[in-house]
């Protein structure tokens, strides 16, 4: 048996864990740049509030309406979602963790265990010890767990854990779930299926798999299929690694400059480097793109990507850093004003052991930069995110000197709220 714990409106829960007057009452998160609505309440959800909608938008469509209104704190989240992994990973036989919110856990030779119960008791102590509300699917397959999740979510009675163990449950739960909701199978898909009159997730799981596998002729959607049938067919180790890790962003305003989007190159690519540890694995080639605003069609246009292939394949921000940044520099153009960039680390492997090049480093190079990293880490979570970081990281506001860590002139978050359990400067104070 297969079960999917899924953080309620995450990023919103998230925000209510240190604010409990705001139970009850509709909030948003926005995305980087307060851009637009990326995450919403189950109230905000009722007012019609749809995902993806502009800042700008929001106040004109709902003028005097009561709601609170949140900045993207991913430090925030990310120590949020981390407690609650902490805590599965004390509750569960054996786990793995697929996005932010959200963490698989099975139980392949598990005897004796009443799941519904395990599950039921695991929503209670998440939501105590963490104040978060999350959702348990419990099925034969991941897919399933999936759908299992998707009731335990919407449906009181569940008491937030679903569980599919019969033929019975698993027929009376697809004939009810809509195919494009299917997880795989996405709005393309869902298209194509619907020219065959599919139109749950019980009309496809009906489907022959030989019919599915030549017509749709994709072994992802093959699988889909297979996993709604009750099969376990989709390997562990093909969600719980990524091949890819990438970070990018919009920028508040344009940037002209190599200057300017050096700085947030480096960022990103700093970034990568600590996803690539915290996984405890190593990238072998990093890219870098680049891209102007499409919506100013009053400007001149340019998209580019180059890679750096690295010697040898390195987790080291140092590394990854000039690596992206010598990337950067055979892309650029001037004459342009450049709204997005980003880093992608691919050609990512396990950090141990890793080959390396007779002369790609001097000798004792690569334990320094280990130590330095590792430095550097134990800091910032000390004192929080960005405390140190490299002379390249730090952005210098216009008519000024920039200073290490202050990078409120780099991304716009008039709406964000204090981290109280990574930084001194938020604690709680109790009066």
């Amino acid at each position: 048996m297969y079960g999917i714990i899924d953080c309620d409106n995450c990023y919103v829960s998230c925000e209510r864990v240190f604010r409990p007057d705001l139970e009850g009452v509709p909030v948003v998160v926005l995305s980087n740049n307060d851009g637009c609505v990326v995450a919403r309440s189950n109230e905000a959800k009722a007012m019609g509030i749809k995902a993806g909608t502009p800042l700008y938008q929001l106040r004109q469509l709902f003028p005097g309406a009561k709601m609170a209104i949140f900045s993207s704190n991913y430090e925030l989240y990310g120590e949020l979602t981390g407690r609650v992994v902490s805590i599965i990973r004390a509750e569960a036989p054996a786990y793995f963790r697929y996005s932010i919110d959200e963490c698989f856990v099975y139980f392949q030779g598990v005897e004796g265990i009443d799941l519904k119960a395990w599950g039921e008791a695991l929503h209670r102590k998440v939501k105590r010890w963490v104040g978060m509300p999350v959702s348990i699917g419990l099925a034969p397959s991941k897919t399933l767990a999936k759908v299992a999740s998707h009731y335990a979510k919407r449906y009181p009675g569940y008491h937030h854990c679903c569980l599919i163990d019969t033929e019975e449950k698993r027929i009376k739960a697809l004939q009810q779930y809509p195919v494009e909701e299917v997880w795989g199978v996405g709005r393309r898909y869902a298209a194509r299926l619907a020219g065959y009159g599919v139109k749950t997730a019980y009309d496809f799981a009906q489907l022959h798999g030989d019919f599915v596998r030549t017509a749709l002729g994709n072994v992802v959607i093959y699988r889909t299929w297979a996993e709604l049938n009750g099969q376990d067919c989709v390997p562990n180790e093909e969600y719980a690694q990524k091949k890819s890790i990438c970070t990018s962003r919009s920028f508040a305003s344009m940037v002209p400059d190599l200057q300017g989007l050096t700085t947030h190159v480096a960022n990103f690519a700093a970034r990568c480097a600590e996803k690539l540890r915290a996984q405890h694995t190593v990238a072998q080639v990093v890219g870098v793109f680049i891209h102007t605003n499409p919506f100013r069609e009053d400007l001149g246009q340019y998209w580019s990507f180059e890679e750096e292939q690295l010697v040898t394949p390195s987790n080291a921000t140092l590394t990854i850093v000039q690596a992206a940044q010598r990337a950067l520099q055979r892309i650029f153009r001037p004459g342009y004003q450049y709204k997005k960039a980003g880093v992608i680390v691919m050609g990512i492997q396990g950090d141990t052991p890793i080959q390396h090049d007779l002369f790609d480093l001097q000798p004792g190079q690569y334990e320094r930069l280990q130590r330095l990293d590792q430095a550097m880490d134990r800091i910032n979570r000390l004192y929080g995110t960005e405390t140190l970081v490299l002379g390249s990281q730090q952005y210098t506001p216009q008519g000024g000197e920039g200073k290490a860590g202050v990078f409120a002139d780099a991304i716009r978050h008039d709406h964000r709220s204090p981290n109280p359990t990574t930084r001194w400067c938020d604690v709680m104070k109790l009066k």
